[in-house]
């Protein structure tokens, strides 16, 4: 396996039964020769390795531009702009080709035109608060080119969602059903199944979120504070960020380490 340790088995690929690849600093190892750097299992694997998706929402291209610059300077890697931000594409565009090897993505995404123009301006990530069949159903997502993230709120809606491809789905809105209690409960019965919660999650309920089973969790204006968005003040936005994804690594590591020690 060469440099994968023992976390993989959380990214659901093959791992060593040998205790001396286990390493005490737990991270997922994205590197796999075999594939191509935008397929969906590296992209599953940053949002694994993350803990967070940061979700932009701005009434400006320009303010989604600096928004989005100021939540990479604090750390964010997985980001998403929803897809009613002025000039989603080309701020999309801007940024897939100053980070390349970000996992970007587009949410809210409930109409094919849009999927394919994401597609196109370089989105690696698709999002959507429901499961929209014919994004589902389109060629990049069936191929694996494509992760396409389905909203999903009820455990038929969950089955279903994985029964038609999908490798992650989305529990929205997971505060108003839950929150994490409503996340362990469903694990409890699809411990098998990677889960997004989104809505309403603060930064300090992070680590609960995905000690609970989460793979990951939208923060939209825990990161892109809407005063702070309205004031353009850039630094507010980047210290909350790096607050994010500092506690977002944090989980993801004691999470896989708690995994590790259950199996020893």
């Amino acid at each position: 396996m060469g440099t994968a340790t023992a976390t993989l088995s959380l990214c659901q690929w093959p791992t060593s039964s040998s205790s001396s690849s286990v390493r005490m600093h737990v991270r997922f190892s994205c590197r796999t020769p075999h594939l191509s750097p935008y397929t969906v299992d590296r992209t599953l694997c940053q949002i694994n390795n993350s803990g967070v998706i940061a979700c932009l929402r701005a009434n400006s291209a320009e303010v989604a531009m600096e928004a989005a610059k100021a939540a990479i300077a604090g750390g964010i890697s997985v980001l998403e702009i929803v897809v009613s931000t002025p000039g989603v594409f080309e701020v999309l565009q801007q940024l897939v080709k100053e980070h390349p090897t970000m996992a970007l993505g587009v949410g809210t995404v409930l109409r094919i035109e849009d999927a394919k123009s994401a597609i196109n301006a370089g989105a690696k990530f698709l999002m959507s608060p429901a499961t929209v069949k014919d994004i589902m159903e389109m060629d990049y997502v069936q191929s694996g080119e494509i992760l396409y993230i389905p909203g999903t709120m009820t455990p038929t809606e969950i089955l279903s969602a994985c029964d038609e491809g999908a490798k992650i789905v989305k529990i929205y809105p997971v505060s108003a059903l839950g929150g994490f209690q409503y996340i362990s409960a469903l694990k409890k019965a699809f411990p098998h199944i990677s889960m997004v919660a989104s809505q309403g999650i603060t930064i300090d309920s992070i680590g609960e979120y995905i000690l609970r089973g989460a793979s990951a969790v939208v923060l939209s204006d825990a990161i892109f504070d809407k005063d702070a968005i309205a004031q353009h003040d850039l630094d507010k936005i980047q210290k909350l960020a790096h607050s994010a994804a500092l506690l977002g690594n944090k989980s993801v590591n004691r999470k896989s380490m708690v995994h590790l020690l259950s199996n020893l």
